[in-house]
């Protein structure tokens, strides 16, 4: 880690008057292992490290990157190279430090670091077996372990001088249950800081039983009802959702909710934070991609909605203050928007007991083509899905092929009900039950 820090230290003193300078330097890893029938069907380990430096003078901004960190004074003179062939951007310029504290937290597990290449690969052997086991209708269509791990630090003239580190891992399975010439597919995940913290057998399990229960699923007839989205349904939503509440979105007018800060865009029992500082989420980090300190923001607090996020670039453009959202690809990329760590604030029921109280529904299990089927400008929202029908309380027939569609200002607004199940998936937005009445089905 001093290493990153000297290297982005050396391009910053370098900077010539009039010049903004940010110098962001990172070394990361990921490895993946997919098995088959017993066999390892995928095995890659891949590192990467490199140096991105961003030049800003007299509103025009160059940037330049190399994919080793020996070339340091070559990238800096590319950079400002750049320059002369960039456009003025009145708004250009770096993120300046705001004063807030980096909250201190515990993203990097040594033992993950140290973990052997034959440990991993056993578990997703396991996980594997495990998949299996549950069922004899049930065949595992792949099973899969992944790791990363990734270390930045940068450093500006406009006082950022930020490092850190982290790492995870996270166990995926699909599985295919067969029946008289059917098939229906299951998923499961399990997400942790070291292989100890994996539960491959729940991993195993949910996949197993979300393939099996849809066995036998017919077309539902047409209809509007109650929908309960399961946890991993209701982070595919926030995630769109999410991009209606980008900083970047809202000053292009790009966002239905553009003009709506201070007003109430939900019911009054949703509420949505993005909180990269809590450890629990996979995508947690105490900096965000221009090196200032994450922090917890909450964007719409009973119903209401409080903020955007934003860089700092989107945020002078708005006239307010960075949230700390600044995102970027790795050291190839310049910083853009995004949320980090999405998460909903949790009920107080179980998923089951939330079912148990609604006469007539729809539990929607799995969802196709969400991102194409969501206009974030319009709202528009309609996807495929597959699921469980509810009645009486509890969940009845699988039903598939149909669709389900709304708005995404009106399902907002009809959330009736948040779960108490907060799930961590490998991904920027947490799921959780999430319950929104009068939906379209539409169907048979």
């Amino acid at each position: 880690m001093s290493e990153l820090v000297s290297i982005a230290d050396r391009i910053v003193a370098a900077a010539a008057p009039g010049e903004q300078v940010e110098a962001f330097v990172a070394r990361g890893g990921e490895t993946e292992i997919r098995v088959y029938e017993g066999q390892i069907e995928h095995y890659v380990s891949a590192q990467s490290e490199g140096i991105g430096v961003r030049i800003i003078r007299d509103g025009r901004t160059g940037f330049a990157y190399a994919g080793a960190l020996t070339d340091a004074e070559e990238v800096l003179a590319e950079a400002r190279s750049n320059v002369e062939f960039s456009t003025v951007d009145e708004w250009a310029g770096l993120a300046v430090d705001d004063g807030v504290e980096t909250t201190r937290l515990e993203l990097w597990n040594e033992m993950l670091a140290e973990t052997a290449a034959d440990d991993k690969i056993a578990l997703a052997l396991e996980l594997e077996r495990l998949s299996a086991s549950f069922d004899d209708r049930v065949r595992v269509d792949d099973a899969n372990y992944v790791d990363m791990y990734g270390e930045s630090a940068v450093a500006t003239t406009t006082g950022i001088r930020r490092s850190g580190r982290e790492n995870g891992c996270y166990l995926s399975v699909s599985t295919l249950a067969n029946q008289d010439g059917e098939t229906q597919t299951g998923f499961g995940f399990s997400v942790g800081r070291s292989l100890g913290d994996l539960d491959a057998e729940r991993a195993g399990r949910d996949a197993s039983d979300r393939a099996t229960r849809l066995l036998g699923a017919t077309k539902p007839a047409s209809g509007r009802l109650t929908v309960v989205f399961d946890p991993l349904v209701t982070a595919q939503f926030l995630a769109i959702l999410a991009s209606t509440l980008n900083g970047e979105a809202v000053v292009k007018g790009r966002s239905l909710f553009r003009d709506r800060l201070d007003s109430e865009i939900a019911s009054p029992m949703f509420g949505l934070i993005d909180d990269p500082t809590d450890a629990r989420a996979y995508s947690a980090s105490e900096v965000d991609g221009e090196g200032l300190a994450t922090r917890r923001n909450e964007l719409i607090r009973d119903g209401v909605l409080q903020q955007f996020v934003h860089s700092s670039y989107s945020a002078r453009r708005a006239g307010t203050t960075s949230t700390a959202n600044a995102v970027r690809g790795g050291f190839a990329s310049t910083p853009g928007v995004g949320a980090l760590a999405l998460q909903p604030v949790p009920g107080t029921r179980p998923q089951a007991e939330i079912i148990s109280g609604i006469d007539h529904g729809l539990l929607v299990q799995s969802v196709s083509g969400i991102h194409s089927g969501v206009n974030a400008i319009s709202g528009d929202f309609s996807t495929g899905a597959a699921g469980l029908m509810i009645r009486g309380g509890e969940v009845a027939e699988p039903v598939r092929e149909f669709t389900i569609a709304s708005t995404l200002q009106k399902m907002l607004v009809d959330v009736i009900e948040v779960g108490a199940d907060l799930e961590w998936l490998p991904m920027r937005a947490a799921g959780v039950t999430l319950v929104i009445d009068d939906v379209t089905l539409s169907g048979a």
